[in-house]
């Protein structure tokens, strides 16, 4: 696995070309990405010796702006903290003559001061925020204008860093453009919309000289038109209008509708043209209502509720850190979302850049976006500089409809207060601020809902919506802990309160979860996919609750437990070799059938089980129908798929929320079986709406097994080899599972039983179950690496081959291995195993687990393996009453690598077997 995959520099042409804000586009401008001078400052010399002027010196470098320098994309990649020097020469003038010029700055870390042709413009302090600097007076039109940044980036206490952990942001990291702008211009407008087709339209307009001016809004293509007269000041002008869409197309994830055009401020005849700024607005509302006499609130989307279904973004790309590479790149994002079928997105620790918020707003997809966070304390200079960020990003963002939710602080991060006994604490002075940022956020922007504080210590203090962090790892302890969070949410509860502070009926959901730290030293890379599926099912099977957020949506550097792996490559979840067809999405469906029950749990041959089903909707799309719920029971009997069991119910789908629906009753299989129970909810016409699974293992508890399968077998263990020789060589699963890694052999001295008659016997073959087996630095080192210290949590990097936990999940790489299968020294085939793979299809390595918190070799499965006898052996075994077996492994299989070799027992892997050795 490649652990921190870079790309080379952009060269060629500048990156980022696109207009960087889609929502508030003008189209005389002109886009600075590209090369720049650049130079450090590591005296801090360049103020007191002038760097900005003209005769200052070459700056000795050039980097690839609007990459971090810290990143692989700026050309520079070195992490220096510190002060550094940009500047870059531009002959560029506005269409206009009499135009002001304004030079424009997506997002700079931390502290900047600039200077145009040896004039001092400005300064700026903050590392998220958009800027913009008005140069008309330093600018020279027709001529070369010499542009110099100085960017100071200390990593003070007080400075918003978000999770910078991962990848430092330093200096410019967003896009740098001029743009020009009439004399009188639209500095701002805000979008509020209603469901009956009301827009409220609230800006600033700035005014060189006072006069009358016309407004215009023209949107959808001329449908939606809208005109005022403006009597203008010299200075800032608010305004404020109202229109009616007739016949609202509504924002929703399924159906994005954006009213696009734009708003425009003079007259478009003038010698000096007006102000044109390309924009849109979607129609939708967000809030929350009790429904059908229940106590509990639901978050609803247009009067609806909605069930959000989401994912963390740390929005981490190896090679641009935290700057994405093209936009291209950027609507894949939204797209990678959407095709898992979520509906939400929690932009971590940090706000998102416009041009991503703008797909989401394209395509569909509802966001929560946090403010960054400081890492220091509380005090006076970390909150004006925290406070004068978030400003300037919720009046950035604030037109997109795809943003639901403001977060304004994660996990107490910055508010703990270190006392002079050397605790640290949460104080109540520090709790009162929080509340005033929530009411202060909240008048800000009514139209959304506003966390005070995302928790894991159990710390709101006032906020729209209840919810909490958990990463817990075991099928009853997830289930424990989300009932018990459930029965201690209702009005007036201090549970997931500060001391002193109490719930509202602010609905429930869950805003982190997974299984990367509910596991000793953290889950390293390894299926997720087994835990996940229970996770979702758990979450669904409450009315009460409204969503979940499940870390991550790709891996990062400390965390390997996303959707995807780091370079966006797929996951492999393995659900559609339980359930035919089924995907994450069946998982995120709004219509969701729970199956109330273990994944897995042992059964005896024969036993009737009943299996209890709920029905949770938050789609009204089905209402009122007649669907059908279809079942099978099936296993894999060895030579094939073997049903147990199937039926059908019509079900009458309708009403929001969580209901009860019959009971299955089943009868397990007669034989050893990992058996299967497939649920599928389809409407009448067929189509599919969900699908879900859980399964059994179905143990005889007699020596050999007990098997579907012709003639008679005799059962070895994969550990009771006579000899063997590997490169790295262990048991694990309780000594169920072999490993053999690198290029080496294991051998069985195979006994027949002396009492079978083998005159009638026509055929001797092996079955067992093999996958290749790659061997990870823990594996090599046989040790316990852990290193969960603060720096790992917030971005150590830190090689998750040598994490205790680990067993990489399945993904595009394989790793393949040839074995050569020998009997009594005659090489009788060689067999190709595709990969070393562990995702859900490991259903017994998983539950068969003896430690939650401690993964052993968690989810890994082979392959079953037929190895026929030839006929011209099987004479002088049956002869001699046994036979030596050697699988050994000494070379990779075409295009992958010396896998070597890993053998499932019983109570490990996919096939509930041993070695079996068949005659009939």
């Amino acid at each position: 696995m490649t652990f921190m995959e870079t790309a080379e520099p952009v060269q060629s042409q500048a990156a980022r070309p696109e207009y960087p804000r889609p929502d508030w586009q003008r189209h005389d401008w002109l886009n600075l990405n590209g090369s720049w001078e650049f130079m450090f400052d590591g005296k801090d010399e360049g103020l007191t010796e002038e760097w900005y002027l003209a005769g200052g010196p070459a700056f000795d470098r050039q980097i690839q702006v609007p990459f971090s320098w810290v990143s692989p994309l700026s050309g520079i990649g070195e992490d220096v903290k510190g002060t550094a020097w940009y500047a870059k020469r531009v002959n560029w003038s506005p269409s206009h003559k009499e135009h002001r010029v304004f030079l424009r700055f997506g997002a700079v870390d931390y502290r900047c001061r600039l200077w145009v042709n040896q004039f001092e413009i400005g300064e700026h302090e903050g590392g998220y925020g958009s800027f913009e600097f008005d140069i008309t007076e330093a600018w020279k039109q027709g001529e070369d204008n010499r542009i110099v940044l100085r960017v100071q980036d200390d990593d003070e206490a007080y400075q918003t860093r978000g999770k910078q952990g991962y990848g430092e942001l330093r200096g410019i990291w967003q896009t740098v453009w001029l743009e020009a702008r009439p004399q009188q211009y639209i500095a701002s407008a805000r979008f509020v919309t209603k469901i009956d087709g009301t827009v409220e339209v609230e800006g600033m307009i700035e005014a060189r000289r006072s006069g009358e001016a016309e407004l215009r809004c023209r949107f959808d293509n001329g449908a939606v038109e809208h005109r005022m007269t403006l009597e203008l000041a010299e200075g800032g002008n608010a305004f404020r209008t109202l229109f009616q869409v007739e016949a609202a197309k509504l924002w929703t994830p399924e159906t994005p509708y954006l009213y696009e055009g734009t708003l425009e401020l003079g007259d478009p005849s003038a010698e000096s043209g007006c102000d044109r700024v390309a924009t849109y607005f979607g129609i939708r509302e967000i809030g929350s209502a009790k429904f059908g006499g229940r106590g509990h609130r639901w978050i609803t989307l247009n009067g609806k509720p909605v069930f959000l279904s989401g994912t963390l973004d740390q929005s981490f790309i190896p090679d641009g850190y935290f700057t994405f590479p093209s936009e291209d790149y950027i609507r894949d994002e939204i797209w990678r979302l959407k095709r898992l079928g979520l509906n939400f997105v929690r932009i971590h620790i940090k706000p998102e850049e416009p041009v991503k918020l703008y797909w989401a707003d394209k395509l569909g997809m509802l966001v929560m976006e946090d403010m960054p966070c400081f890492w220091g304390e509380p005090d006076e200079r970390a909150r004006t500089a925290y406070e004068r960020e978030a400003r300037e990003i919720i009046e950035r963002d604030f037109n997109h409809p795809s943003i639901i939710s403001w977060v304004v602080f994660n996990e107490t991060w910055g508010l703990f207060t270190t006392t002079e006994a050397g605790e640290r604490r949460y104080l109540p002075e520090t709790q009162e601020w929080v509340r005033s940022v929530y009411r202060w956020a909240k008048s800000e922007d009514p139209t959304r809902l506003v966390e005070d504080n995302s928790p894991c210590n159990y710390d709101h203090v006032e906020s729209d919506l209840n919810t909490w962090h958990f990463y817990i790892n075991g099928y009853q302890a997830v289930r424990d802990h989300i009932q018990e969070v459930v029965d201690k949410t209702y009005p007036g509860s201090p549970f997931n309160y500060t001391e002193g502070n109490v719930q509202s009926d602010a609905p429930l959901m869950n805003s982190e979860c997974g299984a990367v730290w509910g596991i000793e030293g953290s889950a390293g890379d390894s299926d997720l996919a087994w835990h996940y599926r229970y996770m979702i099912n758990e979450f669904r099977r409450h009315d009460a609750m409204c969503g979940f957020i499940f870390t991550e949506f790709h891996d990062v550097i400390n965390e390997f437990n996303g959707y995807y792996r780091m370079d966006r490559q797929e996951k492999d979840f393995g659900y559609g070799s339980f359930c035919p067809g089924m995907s994450l999405r069946d998982l995120h469906s709004p219509d969701f059938i729970v199956i109330d029950a273990p994944p897995c749990r042992t059964v005896g041959p024969g036993q009737a089980v009943e299996v209890p089903l709920l029905a949770s909707s938050y789609s009204d799309h089905y209402h009122g129908q007649a669907v059908q719920l279809k079942w099978e029971l099936y296993y894999d009997s060895l030579e094939g798929r073997a049903s147990a069991g199937a039926g059908e119910l019509a079900v009458g789908w309708g009403g929001y929320g969580v209901r009860q629906l019959a009971a299955l009753r089943l009868t397990m299989p007669q034989v050893d079986a990992a058996a299967v129970l497939a649920v599928t909810l389809q409407s009448a016409e067929g189509t599919i709406i969900t699908r879900n699974f859980i399964t059994f293992d179905v143990q005889s508890g007699q020596t050999g097994g007990v098997y579907a399968l012709e003639g008679e077998w005799l059962s070895v263990r994969p550990a009771a080899y006579s000899a063997s020789q590997w490169e790295y060589e262990w048991q694990a699963l309780a000594g169920h599972k072999l490993n053999g890694g690198g290029a080496g052999f294991v051998q069985y001295e195979i006994a027949l039983p002396a009492h079978a008659n083998y005159m009638t016997v026509s055929e001797i073959e092996v079955l067992f179950e093999a996958g290749a087996k790659t061997v990870l630095g823990k594996d090599k080192e046989m040790t316990t690496v852990k290193p969960n210290d603060i720096s790992y949590m917030h971005g150590a990097k830190a090689d998750p081959g040598m994490n205790i936990n680990s067993y990489f999940m399945t993904d595009e790489r394989s790793h393949s291995s040839l074995i050569d299968v020998q009997v009594d020294g005659e090489s009788v085939c060689t067999l190709h195993l595709p990969d070393d793979p562990a995702d859900s299809r490991g259903v017994l390595t998983w539950h068969y687990q003896s430690d939650d918190r401690k993964l052993d070799e968690a989810g890994s499965y082979g392959y079953l393996q037929r190895v026929r006898i030839p006929s011209r052996l099987a004479a002088s075994i049956l002869a001699k009453g046994g036979f030596t077996l050697r699988l050994s492994a000494e070379s990779a299989a075409p295009g992958g690598e010396a896998g070597g070799l890993a053998l499932y027992g019983r109570n490990a892997g996919r096939y509930p077997i041993d070695l079996l050795v068949c005659w009939k």
